[in-house]
């Protein structure tokens, strides 16, 4: 499977600017695969193998020396005795790229170094646009008057709900995990508060570009968010401008997430 955009040559040596371009063209994959007429859950399927076979056939070609873990692949365990992880959910957000014209998902691609994540990319197909560590970005002043809250359009925690009446905050519904953390990125909120169960594969790939990007990013506790374990649940995480940083935690801490 020949991507449609090309390896860039610094994307041989460069980390970010490789795993920038593995985000960008399986999401030009999946564009291609939501064209073909398919619905529903045929739709979703094709998506979440056609994304997973190229970006396992392409880190094999390009980093095979490497350990991977992925949402749509077998976990091998190989990866906890290696020092570079590269953690992947190849279509993050499958019920809204099951939906035309969605545009709230993405396609995550993020490397583990000896502890730490170091990389991150983040595709937002439909919006033509990828985020990365190797270009951060620059967080835009907050642009809202009172904070706003990035939540799942289907399943809002209520101790969200709760955490927005105290500090006066509106909710804003929306698809995929990495969009949400994005849109904080992106100043369309200002916080992405989860505690209802995630991968680290969910978060890793968004955590690494919002960090890059100044923001706050944290378990709802405020304890650091930890990758490549054996149990990769990761069920709970803050990503906030750093100015709400403290408030939001300490809400947590408080009333729990119950």
């Amino acid at each position: 499977m020949t991507p449609e955009t090309p390896l860039p040559a610094d994307a041989r040596s460069d980390d970010h600017a490789f795993a920038s371009w593995l985000a960008t063209v399986a999401g030009e994959r999946l564009l291609e695969v939501r064209g073909q007429g398919l619905e529903g859950r045929e739709l979703k399927d094709a998506g979440d193998a056609a994304a997973q076979a190229l970006i396992a056939e392409l880190l094999a070609e390009h980093r095979p020396e490497d350990a991977v873990l992925s949402e749509e692949a077998a976990d091998d365990k190989v990866r906890l005795n290696a020092t570079r992880v590269w953690i992947i959910d190849p279509l993050d957000g499958t019920r809204e790229f099951s939906e035309p014209p969605r545009d709230d998902w993405a396609v995550h691609v993020a490397l583990w170094e000896n502890g730490e994540l170091t990389v991150g990319a983040v595709a937002q197909p439909a919006l033509g646009e990828t985020f990365n560590t190797g270009t951060p970005s620059a967080v835009p002043p907050r642009t809202s008057t009172r904070p706003r809250i990035a939540v799942s359009r289907t399943r809002p925690p209520a101790f969200v709900q709760a955490l927005a009446e105290e500090i006066d905050a509106e909710l804003v519904p929306m698809g995929s995990a990495g969009v949400k953390v994005m849109s904080v990125v992106r100043d369309v909120a200002d916080a992405y508060v989860h505690a209802g169960g995630q991968y680290e594969w969910d978060n890793a790939a968004p955590v690494a570009v919002a960090r890059a990007a100044g923001l706050f990013c944290s378990r709802v506790d405020g304890s650091e968010l930890v990758y490549n374990k054996d149990d990769v649940s990761l069920p709970d995480l803050i990503v906030c401008r750093p100015e709400l940083a403290e408030q939001i935690v300490e809400f947590v801490k408080r009333n729990g997430t119950d």
